[in-house]
């Protein structure tokens, strides 16, 4: 589960992606070149402040693609229904097909995707059961990366001591102002968005609803037994070791799940 490779055709998405990975590469490159590397020369930073940086800036790219293209928890076309669990899976009324309670169908993919968030155009894919943790660490790195440019921007102009020598290529040292307004305006605007979305998914955790279920107001079920946050973050991740939370170069194994905490749809 989770190890497929799911990719969806939608050049909305496509956009939205890209637009995503430039404001990537283009902070990954000109930082770097116009403020790590030239106040290091001078001793200013420690290696440790680049190292940093560019270890944010590979988490936050490998959460973004392999959130991209992980399979959120598409239903096969003909899965197999264990006996015991017959009661708890429901038809879909626009696929007639069967699938668990809490799952959802996707208008835009076309199929029902187990415990469904949303879709989201950023990852042009849906967030389900199966790649709702790569979301939440592409939220948290890149909330981290925009805040560390930010620092940056603002620590080259009103904290760090004016560079010495000039040694860098003639288009940056003409256009360094333009460049750090840019990566500036960048960083504000894609941190006020993901912190936003970022709270709403941890407060989604918490709750043990998705985003759709809220929308929908079908979770006053007071009868419903309310579990302990470190399960549903364990549920979501796939694992209790809380440092591999953070880490995106893994497997999700997902944990078992007593059907009778489930919410339905």
């Amino acid at each position: 589960m989770g190890r497929r490779i799911h990719f969806v055709v939608d050049p909305q998405g496509w956009c939205c992606m890209g637009l995503i990975i430039f404001v990537w590469l283009y902070n990954t490159i000109f930082i770097p070149k116009v403020i790590l590397f030239p106040h290091y020369e001078e001793g200013h930073i420690s290696v440790v402040a680049i190292l940093c940086y560019y270890f944010c800036s590979l988490f936050c790219i490998a959460s973004l693609l392999r959130a991209s293209v992980a399979d959120p928890g598409k239903l096969p076309e003909n899965p197999k229904i264990p006996i015991t669990e017959r009661e708890y899976w429901e038809l879909c009324n626009k696929c007639n097909m069967m699938r668990p309670k809490r799952s959802h169908h996707c208008s835009r993919c076309g199929h029902c995707v187990r415990r469904m968030d949303h879709h989201c155009p950023w990852i042009n894919n849906c967030v389900g059961e199966d790649n709702h943790w790569l979301f939440l660490q592409l939220c948290f790195y890149t909330q981290i990366l925009s805040s560390y440019t930010l620092i940056l921007d603002f620590c080259h102009y009103y904290y760090f001591l004016p560079l010495k020598k000039e040694n860098w290529d003639v288009f940056v040292f003409r256009h360094e102002l333009a460049l750090l307004r840019i990566s500036a305006f960048m960083g504000l605007i894609i941190l006020g968005g993901i912190s936003g979305l970022f709270y709403t998914q941890l407060m989604g955790i918490f709750t043990d609803t998705t985003s759709i279920e809220k929308m929908s107001n079908c979770c006053e079920d007071i009868s419903r037994p309310r579990k302990p946050w470190q399960q549903t973050f364990s549920e979501v991740f796939g694992t209790r070791w809380k440092i591999l939370w953070f880490i995106p170069f893994r497997q999700r194994q997902p944990l078992r799940v007593p059907y009778h905490f489930a919410n339905h749809v």
